[in-house]
């Protein structure tokens, strides 16, 4: 497998090191995707960790030209039916997620069943989401799917708290609270790692695969649809 690094920054130099680590090709390193030869980009995964502006600009070019996609960049969901259909009409596999820490995937599919047992209880959530002042979504991703899971599952859209200090790389705190007594769901993220990691697992996922497919999907439902 080789891969082609869109963004590269922070996320993207650590996400380098994860491919060193693990023995697999990076291909190339770019700001701008849309500059890399045609016969490179269909040998290759492209990992997408941009800006929401660099993205919406390059996802058209990204699904005609990659042989597959892993997606953490976020601040696009007002366009997601035009980019799942980018990659359907092109055929080409596209994995995404607001947060690929395998921990916060897990914390979604806890959500969702705490969610599933308090609907009709009287629980009112709220989620807190904390990261550096450079981040540039807020709410951040995370929060939103968060809020997304809960909506779909309790019935009640969370209100979400967002706070920028310092170089905190990312704190979600989840609160379901009642008459009687309050349920508090948190993840704290102490570094990018996990989510490097997480994105290069997700590379190695699109080998024979077809769609479009969520993160959580793929590695957490065996796990919970049984629960």
């Amino acid at each position: 497998m080789k891969v082609v690094i869109s963004g590269y920054g922070r996320m993207g130099r650590m996400i380098e090191g994860v491919l060193l680590q693990r023995g697999i090709e990076l291909a190339a390193a770019t700001e701008d995707v849309c500059s890399i030869p045609e016969d490179l980009a269909r040998e290759c995964v492209c990992i997408d960790f941009t800006t929401p502006e660099a993205f919406r600009a390059n996802y058209k070019w990204i699904a005609e030209h990659f042989k597959a996609a892993v997606v953490g960049t976020t601040g696009w969901d007002d366009i997601m039916g035009a980019v799942i259909g980018a990659f359907y009409t092109a055929g080409t596999p596209m994995i995404w997620s607001s947060n690929f820490s395998i921990g916060v995937n897990a914390a979604y599919a806890a959500l969702e069943k705490i969610s599933d047992i308090l609907k009709g209880y009287g629980y009112i959530p709220h989620i807190e989401e904390t990261h550096h002042v450079h981040k540039l979504d807020s709410p951040s991703g995370t929060a939103k799917e968060m809020a997304r899971l809960i909506k779909d599952h309790l019935g009640v859209k969370p209100d979400i708290t967002s706070v920028r200090k310092g170089e905190e790389t990312g704190t979600h705190v989840v609160k379901f609270k009642s008459d009687v007594d309050k349920i508090k769901i948190s993840h704290e993220a102490f570094s990018r790692q996990g989510f490097a990691e997480g994105a290069v697992v997700a590379a190695t996922l699109t080998e024979g695969l077809s769609g479009v497919h969520t993160f959580k999907e793929l590695i957490l439902r065996k796990h919970f649809e049984n629960l």
